[in-house]
C-alpha cells in the first residue's frame, strides 16, 4: 500500500515509518517538525525509493489537501499530535488546534481522496482507574487533562466521520509507549538522562501511579496489523500487558543502569520525590482481548527486557539525544499550569 503517516518524524510515527518500509509499503511522511520531531528518527529509510517527506502543519487544511491529492495514498495512519500532558497543562491551546482541528483536516482530506484512516489515540481518554479493572473499547470517556480531552475530541470526530460520511475509519487507543527515539521529556528517557548526568531523578508524588507499558516497536507492529486486518468502523485497544507503578519502573531503570553503566554510587540514590502534577491519573490498564482474539496480535516485548534494551539504546546513541537537550522545555519542570 501507499501509506501517508502524519507525525512520521516523531517517536511512534517514525517507528511506523521504519517498519512499514521494511515490510514493502510506500510511505509519505507528513510532519511539521515541532520541538519533539527529529528527522534523524527516519534516517535509516530516508534514501529509500519508497519514502517521501512533506514538511507541513496538519492545521493547514489547504496544504494538507494538496499533499493528499499529490500522493493519493491508500490509507493514512494519523499519529500527528501534541502528546505531553505536562505541556498541555501549561499551554492547552496548541493541543486543541493540533489534535482537534488537525484531525478534522486529516479526515476531510481523506474523505476527498476516499482513503482509509487509522486514527491513533491513547488510553488516557478513558480517565483514571482504581486498583482494579481494565479499559475496554466500550469504556466511557472521562478525560482529565487538556491533552486527553483534545484526544477524546479527535476520537469522536473520527467516529462521526465514519458514521456520517461513511469514511473508512479505524480507531486505536494505546497504553504508554517506550523505546528508542523517545523525546527526552518523557518519563523513561528523563530517568536515564538525569541518571547519566548525576542529576536528581524526579518522581511525581509517591510514584504509586500505575501505567501499562507498550514497546514502541510492538505498537508499530500492532498498527500495521490493525490497518491490514482490522474491521472498518471498529476500535482496538493496544496494550503492552506490562502494568508497573512509576516508582518501580524508575528503580528498574536505575538497576539496569547500575549493570550496564556502573557509577560510583547506585543510580537509585538520585531518586527524588517532587510535587505531583495537577489531575494526575492514578492508573491506566488495557484489556487487549479484542485485538488478541479478533486479529491474533499480542505484544512481544516484556517490560524488563524492553527497559534493558531501551537503556542500552540511549547509552549507544548519545549523539542523538545530546542534540535535543537544548530544545524548548527539555530538563525544565512543566505541568504546573503557570504559563499560557
Amino acid at each position: 500500500m501507499k501509506l501517508l503517516v502524519t507525525g512520521g518524524a516523531g517517536f511512534i510515527g517514525s517507528a511506523v515509518v521504519r517498519l512499514a518500509i521494511a515490510r514493502g509499503h510506500e510511505v509519505v511522511n507528513v510532519d511539521c517538525l515541532t520541538y519533539a520531531a527529529c528527522l534523524d528518527n527516519v534516517s535509516s529509510v530516508a534514501d529509500s525509493a519508497a519514502y517521501r517527506f512533506e514538511q507541513m502543519d496538519i492545521r493547514d487544511g489547504a496544504a494538507l489537501a494538496a499533499v493528499f491529492k499529490r500522493h493519493q495514498p491508500d490509507a493514512v495512519l494519523h499519529l500527528a499530535a501534541e502528546s505531553h500532558v505536562d505541556r498541555s497543562i501549561d499551554g492547552p491551546e496548541t493541543f486543541l488546534t493540533t489534535n482537534i482541528l488537525g484531525t478534522f483536516n486529516v479526515l476531510e482530506a481523506a474523505r476527498t481522496q476516499g482513503c482509509t484512516v487509522l486514527h491513533v489515540s491513547t488510553d488516557e481518554v478513558f480517565g483514571s482507574l482504581g486498583a482494579t479493572g481494565l479499559f475496554t473499547e466500550t469504556s466511557p470517556y472521562d478525560p482529565r487533562s487538556p491533552y486527553s480531552a483534545s484526544k477524546a475530541a479527535s476520537d469522536h470526530l473520527a467516529r462521526a466521520w465514519h458514521t456520517t460520511y461513511d469514511l473508512p475509519v479505524i480507531v486505536t487507543n494505546c497504553s504508554n509507549n517506550y523505546g528508542p527515539y523517545q523525546f527526552p521529556e518523557k518519563l523513561i528517557p528523563t530517568v536515564i538522562l538525569n541518571a547519566l548526568a548525576g542529576r536528581p531523578i524526579p518522581v511525581y508524588g509517591t510514584g504509586a501511579n500505575v501505567r501499562d507499558w507498550l514497546h514502541v516497536e510492538d505498537h508499530a507492529d500492532a498498527l500495521l496489523c490493525v490497518l491490514e486486518t482490522g474491521q472498518i468502523g471498529q476500535s482496538y485497544n493496544i496494550g503492552g500487558e506490562n502494568e508497573v507503578a512509576n516508582i518501580d519502573l524508575v528503580r528498574m531503570i536505575c538497576g539496569q543502569l547500575d549493570d550496564l553503566h556502573p557509577s560510583d554510587a547506585p543510580y537509585g540514590d538520585l531518586i527524588t520525590f517532587v510535587e505531583d502534577r495537577p489531575g494526575h491519573d492514578m492508573r491506566y490498564a488495557i484489556d487487549p482481548t479484542r485485538i488478541r482474539d479478533d486479529l491474533g496480535w499480542r505484544p512481544s516485548v516484556q517490560i524488563t527486557q524492553g527497559v534493558r534494551q531501551t537503556v542500552q539504546w540511549y547509552l549507544d546513541h548519545r549523539s542523538w539525544w545530546e542534540a535535543l537537550l537544548e530544545r524548548d522545555g527539555v530538563g525544565v519542570r512543566l505541568g504546573r499550569g503557570t504559563t499560557r
